[in-house]
Order: structure tokens, then C-alpha cells, then sequence
């Protein structure tokens, strides 16, 4: 071959080796837009939990991702959309999970209600997803919206789940016949107190009381009440 020729050919070769961006190369920023729904999910939880609904401004939540706000649009195209879909991330995913751990057998259906506050307590030790009901409370009377979102996703999955224990308990002669709607109701709305507690109170109380304690408490005095014969533990 030619000397000038075989140059030419081997020059040819290098510039299309340059144009030719590599996997390495290309893999960063494909990573980062695979990450960027998980970063504002984690930066709306950050603002609803510090401002509430209401507050909060997509503005915020893109500042606080460190991206523009149009960004935001490209995958949730309102607020009412991101807050459902924080809801169903750091929430809804702890219902499918305490479905999951209730589906494993128990000894007894009382100790399937006990699991069930220890998921509980789980929710309340994060301060952030523990904000999240306060918001709904706090704002759900001016956007029913999200009221309803959070009623259906959140609260009904929940009381749902934990009716079909009771009902079992009652079928099987462990626990005394009552309503189970109106029981796991009673049996819920103190463990929404402690969340709120923890996340109103207990930042400026002196002495805070350890939410484990307060529902380990809870599920003792409720479980003595709806069982017909003292609770395993308590034999």
C-alpha cells in the first residue's frame, strides 16, 4: 500500500474514533435523568413536610432539587399530581409492605395487629412522613382533592387491611364480636395522635415520650379490651 494512502486511512480512522461519543461517556447523564423523579420526590416531601400543601410552590420543590422548574412539569403536571405521587411513594408503599408482613402466619391474630402498630411506629419515626396526615388535616378542607386522594390511597387501604384482622379474630373466637370498621378506627386515631405529637410537641417539650412506648401501651390496652381471654403475652 501506498505510504500516503495507508496515512490518510489511519487519520480517517481516528476522527470518526473522536466523533463517536462512548457508552462511558454518555452513561452520566443518562443517569441523572433516570434519577431526577426521584430527586423531586425527595425534594417535595422535604417542602410539603417544612411548608404544608398550600405553601408549598413548584418553585420551591425546584429549587430545593436543583433543577429548573419546567422539569418538574415533565413528569408531574401539577401539584396536586406530585403530592399524590410523595403520598404513594413514602406512604402507600409502607401499606403494601405491612400487607405483606400481616400475610405471614401468627400465633394469633392479636400478635397480626401488634406487627401491624410496629409499621406504624415505623411511619412516625420519620418526622417527614409523619407530616403528611398534619397536611392533609391542616389543608384538606380547602383542596378536598387531595383529601379524597389521601382518603382512598392512604386511609382506606390502611383500615381495610386491618378490618380483615379483626373480622378474622372475631371468626375465629379470639376476639369478642364487635364492629370491626368502628373498632380499627378507635384502634388508628391514637396512633395518628402520636405522629402529630411527635411532629407538633415533642420538638419543644423538656421530656418527650418515646412513640414506641406510647404504642406498645396503645396496643396493649386496645388488644385487652377486644380479646376474649387475656392476650398471649399477658398469660
Amino acid at each position: 500500500m501506498h505510504p500516503g494512502r495507508r496515512k490518510r486511512t489511519l487519520m480517517t480512522d481516528q476522527s470518526v474514533t473522536k466523533r463517536t461519543p462512548t457508552m462511558t461517556e454518555a452513561s452520566p447523564r443518562r443517569r441523572r435523568k433516570e434519577a431526577r423523579p426521584a430527586e423531586v420526590l425527595e425534594a417535595a416531601l422535604e417542602t410539603f413536610a417544612r411548608k404544608g400543601f398550600s405553601a408549598t410552590r413548584m418553585d420551591d420543590v425546584a429549587a430545593r432539587a436543583g433543577i429548573a422548574k419546567g422539569t418538574i412539569y415533565l413528569y408531574y403536571p401539577s401539584k396536586e399530581a406530585l403530592f399524590e405521587a410523595v403520598v404513594r411513594e413514602y406512604l402507600v408503599e409502607n401499606i403494601a409492605r405491612a400487607e405483606a408482613a400481616l400475610a405471614h402466619p401468627a400465633p394469633t391474630h392479636a400478635e397480626r395487629l401488634r406487627r401491624a402498630v410496629g409499621i406504624m411506629g415505623q411511619v412516625i419515626l420519620d418526622p417527614r412522613r409523619a407530616a403528611l396526615p398534619k397536611l392533609v388535616l391542616a389543608d384538606g378542607g380547602m383542596f378536598p382533592e387531595i383529601a379524597r386522594f389521601y382518603r382512598r390511597e392512604v386511609v382506606g387501604r390502611g383500615l381495610g387491611l386491618l378490618a380483615g384482622i379483626v373480622r378474622a379474630g372475631i371468626a375465629a373466637g379470639e376476639f369478642r364480636p364487635v364492629d370491626p370498621e368502628a373498632a380499627v378506627r378507635l384502634f388508628v386515631s391514637p396512633i395518628l395522635i402520636t405522629a402529630l405529637w411527635q411532629i407538633t410537641f415533642s420538638p419543644v417539650e423538656e421530656h418527650s415520650m418515646p412513640p414506641e412506648t406510647l404504642l406498645a401501651l396503645h396496643a396493649d390496652l386496645f388488644l385487652r379490651g377486644l380479646c376474649v381471654s387475656p392476650p398471649e403475652g399477658d398469660r
